[in-house]
């Protein structure tokens, strides 16, 4: 009873592009690009593809999964830091029209990598209210398109793809959260706002004439920048420390977990998280050999991927937990597929 993942769903762009593809362009090696990260290919978006396509894709296959027509729907929340356009209209709309779900709100939410965690937890409390309607949370990322190719440190690191699932709640408005045993941390840290940006956006004005109209001008080009060595600290502190937090919030300890959906950032960053836990690294999903960092796509591409190959099963008590650009970290607790 109450609020429950009624069905996940996840797209993989057909194109892989892997550590060898990329070494005939760059100094590098596949052994050297695995060493360092775990990862040995990612896909990459096609011609046609973008964020909206392939979150609409992912929510198709979690609708079906969960028996819910277009119509059901009344709230569609998108975490991406690649929305299709910059900065409006949002991909939630562009989603909304692709499904037809004529009766769903749609916005999208931009905490990078916790993104998922934090929208999931937005649309735990529209469902909790409204339990006549069914809410779809996507993860959707074309990060290959704001990459520069050239730049080793980080073209390495990261593929496209879009997970979702679908939330319902069998229960009477506000009665499910008196009930749930599930727990959730939202958190960020401003002052490490630097550790990872992509430049641009409105911060500057661009130049204008002295008569009012806008001045000719090329914009700047968008960089992405990555303090590495800052973030794999940060990332490997907050994770352990966000999971054992909800374990104990709930009474309960890292070793009783059956499952963690960490984001798939850097494999060496989940293996640290798991010596600091002081749990064996196969209680940990891992998919990033094969995908690299979807960010807000990265857990819930993985909850899809575990469903369908059977090792996510109901009454498994687990905890989704991501960091990303802000920095922001999130993690929620839960018995799956009850939120």
């Amino acid at each position: 009873m109450g609020i429950k993942i009624l069905g996940t769903g996840s797209y993989l762009p057909e194109k892989v592009v892997t550590n060898d593809d990329i070494a005939k362009s760059l100094e590098t090696t596949d052994e050297w690009i695995y060493s360092h990260t775990g990862i040995h290919s990612r896909h990459v978006a096609g011609e046609g593809e973008s964020s909206s396509t392939m979150g609409a894709e992912a929510a198709r296959r979690a609708m079906e999964v969960a028996g819910v027509k277009p119509e059901e729907i009344g709230l569609i929340v998108v975490a991406t830091s690649t929305p299709d356009y910059n900065p409006f209209p949002s991909t939630a709309c562009i989603v909304q029209s692709l499904l037809g779900c004529t009766n769903a709100g749609a916005f999208d939410l931009q905490a990078a990598c916790a993104g998922f965690v934090y929208a999931l937890e937005q649309a735990r409390g529209f469902v909790n209210f409204y339990p006549d309607k069914k809410a779809i949370v996507i993860g959707a990322e074309s990060l290959t398109r704001i990459l520069d190719w050239s730049d080793r440190s980080s073209c390495i690191l990261f593929g496209d793809g879009a997970g979702a699932v679908v939330l319902g709640n069998d229960e009477a408005p506000g009665a499910a959260s008196a009930k749930t045993t599930a727990h959730t941390i939202l958190g960020a840290d401003g002052q490490g706002a630097h550790f990872i940006t992509r430049t641009g956006g409105c911060k500057n004005a661009l130049p204008f004439a002295p008569t009012g109209i806008p001045a000719k001008c090329e914009p700047e080009k968008p960089e992405l920048v990555l303090m590495g060595h800052d973030v794999f600290a940060f990332a490997v502190r907050t994770l352990s420390k966000v999971a054992k937090d909800l374990c104990e919030k709930l009474g309960t300890s890292p070793e009783a977990l059956d499952r963690v959906f960490a984001h798939q950032a850097n494999g060496r960053i989940i293996e640290a998280v798991a010596r600091r836990m002081k749990l064996p690294l196969d209680k940990f999903w891992l998919n990033l050999e094969t995908t690299a960092n979807t960010s807000a796509a990265s857990i819930p591409i993985s909850l899809d991927q575990a469903v369908r190959a059977g090792e996510l099963k109901d009454g498994m008590k687990i905890v989704m937990v991501g960091f990303g650009a802000g920095l922001t970290y999130a993690g929620t607790y839960c018995t799956w597929p009850n939120l």
